[in-house]
């Protein structure tokens, strides 16, 4: 029999991937350039999606894990959230203090990788710009590369949840390699960041082992000519984004794991950041220089992260809250855009282009 954690988990993931196939098949069914109108709007409904999902958590958060009891809130303490304080004897008054916390999580987890998703929206300009992808086919690609992410990203979050379930000591390993990570975002912030796709190892590696179209075909991944099946370089871009997400996963999904130890709220979180990246993407393309110090507020939370992952047995005892990290990460995005508003560039650092038929 299919358990209720795994029911919400299928209807979820249902839900999001209609909504994505609805997109691309019938509200952008022909290949078109988005505007920054529709870019704006896309990006209002995916994050009121996730508002929406932090209401529902607010007031019916115990149904992801079938909770119907005070031993069951109980058990989920116990593995999740200890830091939690349950009211004995009271299963109403705890179970809201359950749901609170759970939204708080995901709330928290939701705006980490919505901003560390922001320097991932940039890889990706650099590399649509170096392999001179046409902006119309931008949409397509996204599609495919967020649909990949969704996957990618289920196994790495209950993987790694098992893990942490089994080896404690490994949010220690986690935690240094954040702070080790933001150090260096940090250090590196101004290098030129510059994509050459012939020398690329991916492309090197991909044209050794599969026929290759010498030029784009539309929006088509695959074209098969003289009984011969050809990869176009549109796929290359494909399995090059897809291969970026997982580096980037290797920093946003160990950073919401310093928020909340429930692997479903890290999955939620984690996916209505993503599916709201492709929207965020026209947007931030045609506004890029109004984040150029992001890298050094993405630098400095990762760095509160780790620092959290690395001292979270003391920071539980202190008592310290989740609301205070969702605390940290708006102060965070809010100097970061105030200071990129009063100190503006006075050069243009970020060479993104935009190719048209």
């Amino acid at each position: 029999m299919i358990s209720q954690e795994t029911l919400y988990l299928l209807i979820f993931s249902a839900g999001i991937i209609g909504i994505l196939i609805f997109d691309l098949l019938v509200v952008g069914r022909n290949s078109h350039v988005i505007s920054f109108k529709e870019s704006m709007i896309w990006t209002g409904v995916w994050v009121s999606c996730a508002m929406l999902f932090y209401i529902f958590i607010l007031f019916h958060g115990e149904k992801f894990h079938g909770i119907t009891s005070m031993q069951d809130l109980l058990e989920l303490k116990n593995r999740y959230a200890t830091h939690l304080n349950l009211i004995p004897d009271n299963f109403q008054e705890s179970l809201e203090l359950y749901r609170q916390n759970m939204g708080m999580e995901f709330l928290t987890g939701y705006l980490i990788e919505y901003t560390l998703s922001m320097d991932n929206v940039f890889v990706i300009m650099m590399i649509l710009s170096a392999f001179s992808v046409n902006q119309k086919y931008y949409k397509q690609v996204l599609f495919w590369g967020i649909l990949g992410a969704i996957i990618l990203r289920f196994i790495f979050i209950f993987a790694g949840a098992a893990l942490i379930h089994k080896f404690e000591w490994i949010l220690y390993v986690f935690g240094a390699f954040l702070v080790y990570t933001g150090i260096n975002i940090f250090i590196n912030r101004n290098k030129d960041e510059k994509i050459e796709p012939q020398k690329h190892w991916l492309v090197k590696f991909l044209s050794k082992r599969f026929p290759l179209y010498p030029r784009y075909v539309k929006e088509k991944f695959f074209i098969r000519q003289n009984r011969k099946t050809f990869m176009t370089p549109l796929f290359v871009v494909l399995i090059l984004i897809e291969f970026t997400d997982v580096i980037f996963a290797l920093d946003s999904i160990p950073a919401i794991f310093a928020v909340t130890r429930d692997p479903y709220i890290v999955f939620f979180s984690n996916i209505f950041a993503i599916i709201g990246l492709r929207s965020l993407f026209f947007l931030l393309i045609r506004v890029v220089d109004l984040f150029h110090y992001l890298k050094i507020g993405i630098s400095f939370l990762l760095v509160f992260v780790g620092f959290k992952l690395l001292t979270h047995g003391w920071l539980e005892e202190i008592g310290f809250k989740s609301v205070y990290s969702l605390y940290v990460i708006i102060g965070t995005l809010v100097i970061c855009i105030l200071a990129s508003i009063a100190f503006p560039l006075k050069h243009k650092e970020i060479d993104i282009k935009v190719p048209h038929e």
